[in-house]
């Protein structure tokens, strides 16, 4: 397991950054780079311990809990396992258990001249990495472009 980091620096308040990268239109946005052939959604509970959902549109993806939040500073979520269609839960599988407790992470931190360090941090095996790089690099990107721009 590899621990990967990115930041950027955005020029806008910490919860226009936060509403950006957990709103579901903005989230799905930011998020394509990760699954091209499918829009990318979240549904959370928000609260620690409690149950996240990173899926596509079928219902597939991955099952996490939030190890710590602090809204808009930081959240932590702890990756459980896989969710199939039809909501059906695996956190004991063998692949599973490759990956089963890594961590993503995201901290939101203020700058001396105004400005906000997004960092997001991920733990992944290494056939992952280029993907990860692609995809937070890229959506990053649009999570500044998006915090910064007038119109959201």
């Amino acid at each position: 397991m590899e621990n990967l980091s990115y930041n950027i620096i955005i020029d806008a308040p910490k919860q226009k950054i936060w509403d950006v990268l957990w709103t579901p239109e903005t989230y799905s946005e930011w998020t394509k780079f990760f699954n091209p052939k499918s829009i990318s959604l979240m549904r959370s509970d928000w609260k620690v311990g409690g149950k996240t959902y990173f899926t596509n549109t079928e219902g597939e993806g991955m099952v996490s809990t939030i190890d710590s939040l602090e809204k808009p500073d930081q959240i932590v979520f702890k990756h459980l396992g896989m969710v199939d269609k039809d909501g059906n839960e695996d956190t004991q599988s063998k692949e599973v258990m490759e990956w089963n407790g890594s961590f993503e992470k995201y901290f939101l931190i203020s700058l001396d001249n105004g400005t906000v360090k997004l960092q997001a941090e991920v733990q992944a095996e290494s056939e992952w990495k280029d993907h990860m790089n692609e995809g937070f690099t890229k959506g990053l990107q649009i999570v500044k472009d998006l915090s910064e721009s007038k119109i959201i």
